[in-house]
Parts: structure tokens; sequence; C-alpha cells
């Protein structure tokens, strides 16, 4: 599968079936994240893998994973991540995120549905999973096979804005 049909392909799914997410599956999910570029390659997250039933409630106490089977808590790591000179922004959010993209696509191209659940109680989280300080959690990723079908891949007509309003040229 090519890239952009993944892209389309991948959808938010809030229904899954029961079934556990393959050994071999979440290594190659894992190993996506692994591979995503972060800021200076300085690295700065932490993943936790919640599959076990009491992980999941943990993360449940958190937030909604609508049945899935498998979730993982992406965490920035406060103490390695870069920040730019000129107004000291921090890019560890954004190491997250990347490495977030990465995971989805690669459940999508294996056949699994996932939601980037971002509405969730980070203090229950970093309780729950005892967090050090400097790790935030910044999204949950829920994993698993979709009990609702496959993503219309020609939904994005409607669905997003003109690719005029999305994009500006040499804007001087």
């Amino acid at each position: 599968m090519e890239l952009l049909e993944i892209a389309k392909k991948r959808f938010s799914v809030r229904n899954y079936t029961n079934q556990k997410v393959e050994p071999e599956k979440l290594a190659k999910i894992l190993e996506a994240a692994h591979v995503a570029p972060t800021a200076a390659n300085l690295q700065p997250v932490h993943l936790i893998v919640a599959q076990s039933d009491e992980a999941l409630a943990k993360v449940g106490e958190a937030a909604e994973v609508y049945g899935a089977p498998l979730a993982i808590i992406v965490c920035a790591d406060h103490n390695k991540a870069w920040v730019r000179p000129f107004d000291k922004k921090q890019t560890g959010d954004i190491d997250a995120s990347i490495l977030t993209d990465h995971m989805m696509l690669q459940a999508t191209e294996l056949g699994l549905g996932s939601v980037w659940v971002c509405y969730f109680k980070p203090d229950v989280l970093s309780k729950a999973f005892h967090l050090p300080a400097n790790l935030e959690p910044i999204n949950i990723l829920a994993i698993g096979y979709s009990a609702e079908g496959e993503g219309d891949p020609n939904r994005f007509a409607a669905q997003r804005i003109p690719m005029d309003k999305l994009v500006s040229y040499d804007m001087l």
C-alpha cells in the first residue's frame, strides 16, 4: 500500500472488537515509533504499552479508549527535549505527535484501527503509571480491530477544507 492510500484509509475508530493485537503487529507499530524523527534526534519520548486488563482499566480511569485491547500512552520527556533558542519553544510534544502519527499509519497498514485520544486526565495517568515529573503524557493511542468497518477513502472532498484554503504560495 502506498502512503497516501494508507493515510486516506485511516480513520478514528471508536468501537473495537475484543480481538487482541498480535505481538508481531505491536512490534511493528512500536518500530514505526522508534524510527520516527525527533528534533535534533534527541528522542525525548517514552511509550507505555497498556494491554493487560489491569493496565487498560487504569487508562480507562483517565480516558475513554472505546474498548480497544491496546492503548499506548505517548509521553514527552522534558529533560531531553530540544529547545528552540529564539523563543524557548520545547519540542517534546511535537516529537511525541510525530511518533503517534507513525504508529497510527503503521496500524492502518496492518489492518488495525486506531484513535488518537487527547481528552484525558493527565494527573490520573501520571499517578496510575508512576510517571516521574519529567514525563508528560501527551496523548493516548487506542489500537485494535475495528468493529466499525473501514474508512471511506473518498470522504476527504466533503470533510476537509479546500486545498486553496489550506495552502498559500509565496506569501511575501
